[in-house]
């Protein structure tokens, strides 16, 4: 692994106190929730340290995060958001929620296409609105894409009152395409159901990938979206609790700023989150880099030792998708891993019906603790 990454020994990482280490007992061996193992960048640390030294802890101002994340979107993504439009947010679902009250009628529905990050579906049913499932298509060899027709059903609903996208695709690892975007804002400019688009994991597009920028497709309604982001995801620092929305118009903007104060990021967030645009893009590209070789890897070792697994490497981020229905686990396969393996994996049910016999792993660590992840779940099934 590359030096700036650390070197992912347990004995380092058991010491941290995050959700990750401390859910399961010292044997199970943590791979589920999407938090890397890698080390934070030199240049966040030192962004914290100072804020800590100037004694720069009080309530947040955005400061240059605008300029900022249109620096990073400019350079790596060929999008050129305006920075006034660009807001501080505590993390992505809590600024998909408040817009979400802003924007739709308790009651009303809200389109997500499963399987899907689950807290689109417990968020969403805690603001009072519903879920409207608009699942996913999925070929005869097992690889995902956007079903533009139930997209479509699905917007027509009585009482449906805004579509959330994800893409890249949590947990499924799709980049969608400009054609499919296109569609998508096609479809909803069309039925006048407001866009929300979760883009967290665009920092982490592998080789091979491409993201498109909600916002740079050529529609109304893609002027009109609302997009989320974070350097949360793409440097691993959800903990200082810094997300990014960026509105398309003066009316999203309008939405964001009428609800400032359920929206206060934490003031060392934002300074982690502008060093890490600026200043840690050769951390991002290591990480990048190091989750390539680590799912490759994973695939080797799971056609070496647990062939009835079906995987399809992800087009971005770091969470391995795993078609398990083949072991004969049933809904949950985790639960086995966990309780006979000693690996914690999050079970595909939690990201709707569709996900029942799959399981989610995350491969955001040292190659030997991927190896060691699917040795045990490899024992797990004897």
């Amino acid at each position: 692994m590359d030096p700036i990454l650390g070197d992912c020994s347990l004995t380092t990482l058991r010491a941290r106190t995050s959700h990750k280490w401390r859910t399961y007992p010292p044997d199970v061996l943590p791979a589920f929730v999407a938090e890397m193992d890698f080390d934070p960048a030199e240049q966040i640390k030192d962004a914290i340290r100072a804020a800590v030294a100037a004694g720069d802890l009080g309530y947040p101002h955005k400061g240059e995060l605008g300029e900022a994340f249109a620096e990073f979107a400019g350079d790596r993504l060929a999008w050129s958001p305006d920075p006034d439009l660009v807001f501080a947010i505590p993390d992505v679902m809590t600024g998909i929620t408040e817009v979400v009250q802003a924007l739709v009628r308790p009651g009303s529905g809200i389109v997500i296409n499963p399987p899907v990050y689950s807290p689109f579906f417990f968020r969403t049913q805690l603001a009072g609105r519903r879920i409207v499932e608009a699942p996913l298509a999925v070929a005869p060899g097992g690889s995902y894409d956007l079903d533009l027709d139930a997209l479509d059903h699905a917007l027509t609903l009585p009482g449906t009152g805004a579509y959330l996208l994800c893409n890249p695709h949590n947990p499924v690892g799709r980049v969608w395409s400009r054609e499919q975007l296109t569609a998508v804002a096609e479809l909803t400019d069309r039925r006048g159901v407001p866009l929300l688009v979760d883009e967290i994991h665009a920092p982490l597009v592998l080789p091979g990938g491409r993201h498109v920028p909600f916002h740079t497709i050529e529609h109304p309604a893609a002027r009109r979206a609302i997009v989320f982001t974070s350097a949360s995801k793409g440097w691993n620092i959800p903990g200082l609790k810094c997300g990014i929305a960026v509105a398309g118009d003066s009316e999203g903007a309008a939405i964001l700023t009428q609800r400032w104060d359920a929206l206060l990021a934490s003031h060392l967030g934002v300074h982690a989150s502008i060093a890490a645009l600026r200043s840690a893009r050769p951390w991002l590209d290591a990480a990048v880099a190091q989750i390539d070789e680590n799912a490759r890897l994973l695939a080797a070792l799971l056609a070496e030792q647990l062939p009835a697994v079906r995987y399809q490497p992800p087009q971005a981020s770091f969470l391995a998708w795993l078609d398990c229905r083949d072991l004969g686990l049933g809904h949950d396969p985790a639960a086995t891993f966990l309780t006979v393996g000693r690996v914690a994996l999050s079970p595909g049910e939690d990201f709707g019906v569709q996900g029942n016999g799959f399981a989610r792993l995350n491969i955001g660590t040292s190659p030997e603790l991927v190896t060691e992840a699917v040795r045990r779940m490899a024992v797990a099934v004897g």
